[in-house]
């Protein structure tokens, strides 16, 4: 047998069994990866924060195309975060959380969980600018999510809220919720400068929120308060405040009779006839 012809049967033979044993360790890392995800999911579940990020960045090492893995983990590291707290390291929890997310929507930009969670963690670490930017981004993959609008709405708010505290403390008032009518021209200017934006977007996504929902008494609860910062605005004009209190009071009943009416849903009432 030529030299040549024995030397290319045993390269091919070593190329067949390197193959082999390239599959077999890509079989065994995949079920090792699998096994960790595994332990990690048990450990998520008995509130083991800490295991589970342990064993889920084991998962990721072992097999870094494991997308599943991946979402553990991100999802572990940001049950981690504590909400208002900006330590340097609560903030870089949020962080590894919010990247490993990212990597996730590199390989599928509609993963709505993906865009839901690193919208929430920029809400529980207050960058509420970035929330609402990423809750804007879930509503582009989905209009109707309803929870998405109301977080914005509440976000607004909750901007527009603080502008008032700041602007009337300055003048040495505080919020009386019906329009803030004893207040000076010049804050009450001030107040609509800066917040006229930010309501009319709550209004707009509350209402949005409610459309999609529409037994939402959280968002109902809301618009009550965005109303009440509505009737900031028409400062001055006294049938425009007026109508504004008029819908906040509306709207504050509404979500107290519907929170009755869903918890009623959800806890029967001992008392009432069994099927």
């Amino acid at each position: 047998m030529p030299a040549s012809r024995s030397l290319f049967r045993i390269l091919t033979s070593a190329v067949a069994s390197l193959s082999i044993l390239i599959a077999c360790s890509a079989t065994a890392a995949g079920q090792a990866a699998s096994d960790e995800v595994n332990k990690g999911v048990e450990a998520y579940k008995s509130g083991r924060y800490a295991d589970a990020i342990v064993h889920f960045q084991k998962a990721t090492e072992l097999d870094p195309n494991l997308p599943m893995a991946k979402v553990y983990l991100a999802t572990a590291l940001a049950q981690n975060v504590v909400p208002g707290l900006d330590t340097p390291e609560n903030l870089k929890t949020a962080q590894q959380s919010i990247e490993i997310f990212q990597q996730v929507l590199a390989n599928d930009p509609h993963d709505v969980n993906s865009l839901k969670q690193i919208a929430g963690i920029y809400f529980s670490i207050k960058r509420l600018d970035d929330a609402k930017a990423w809750q804007k981004k879930v509503l582009d993959e989905n209009p109707d999510d309803p929870e998405a609008a109301y977080t914005i709405g509440v976000i607004d708010w909750t901007l527009a809220h603080m502008n008032v505290l700041k602007a009337l403390s300055s003048a040495g008032l505080q919020d009386d919720g019906m329009g803030n009518t004893n207040a000076l021209a010049g804050v009450m200017q001030a107040i609509k400068a800066q917040n006229s934006a930010l309501v009319e977007e709550a209004l707009q996504y509350l209402n949005q929120a409610v459309a999609s929902r529409p037994n939402y008494d959280d968002a109902m609860a809301y618009l009550n308060l965005a109303y009440r910062r509505k009737a900031d605005l028409d400062w001055g004009n006294e049938d425009a405040r007026k109508e504004d209190i008029a819908k906040a009071e509306g709207w504050r009943n509404k979500a107290m009779e519907t929170r009755r009416a869903n918890e009623q849903k959800i806890t029967p009432d001992p008392n009432s006839p069994q099927p």
